[in-house]
């Protein structure tokens, strides 16, 4: 039995589908190895672009580069969905994205403590 009030779903839990629905099921971004740190930039500095919400909001944020992480924070969308949502624009010529460079080198371990006592004195 059913209650008047009873609603199937929780408010406060949020969009449970909307990242799914976003990405449009995709789970991985086309061709692209996009990491957190990839820096992205808009290719196109003018708003005459006709491409869904979530789209022309990242394109909006990346008038200045931005990492792939924040623009995911700043949308509060899973990094995945936002690597997908990149790729696509990647793919349409509408953002530019550079990944920071490999290296094997391994840092000192006198450095990483330096580093880690100045954030602690802070």
């Amino acid at each position: 039995m059913k209650l008047e009030n009873e609603f199937w779903f929780d408010e406060d839990a949020g969009p449970l589908v909307r990242p799914y629905a976003v990405a449009r099921g995709r789970t991985r971004p086309t061709r692209h190895n996009l990491e957190m740190t990839t820096l992205v930039v808009a290719a196109r500095t003018d708003g005459d672009v006709n491409v869904d919400r979530e789209y022309a909001h990242i394109l909006r944020m990346c008038q200045r580069p931005l990492s792939i992480a924040e623009v995911s924070a700043t949308l509060n969308l899973p990094l995945v969905v936002v690597k997908v949502l990149l790729s696509d624009l990647i793919d349409w010529g509408l953002i530019i994205f550079r990944s920071p460079p490999r290296t094997s080198e391994v840092p000192q371990m006198e450095l990483l403590q330096a580093v880690l006592d100045g954030i602690r004195k802070l």
